[in-house]
């Protein structure tokens, strides 16, 4: 099995066989994340999706949980901590 150094957490771990997100963003994943930090993005991001009462299939939803899902695991750009006084609503 391949290592690689992982974005999000700097260790030296066990790379994915194949790129658990698609497109682009799943090949950046692939280079550098580990399966760790990976299983602790959905978990943030099952937060995200319930607290925020979010719909997937909405466009927007979707472009806030990318959004997120690359400042947690490359730590680019400002992520959105989990706030249930904002139950439901989504600003960007």
């Amino acid at each position: 099995m391949a290592l690689l150094t992982c974005a999000r957490c700097g260790k030296e771990k066990e790379a994915f066989d194949r790129a658990p997100f698609p497109g682009a963003i799943g090949a950046r994943i692939l280079e550098g994340t580990c399966r760790d930090c990976w299983g602790d993005w959905l978990k943030q991001q099952t937060m995200l999706i319930n607290h925020y009462g979010l719909n997937v299939m909405d466009p927007q939803a979707r472009q806030f949980l990318m959004r997120n899902m690359e400042a947690f695991l490359f730590r680019q750009g400002a992520q959105d901590d989990v706030d249930t006084t904002k139950q439901g609503t989504i600003t960007h």
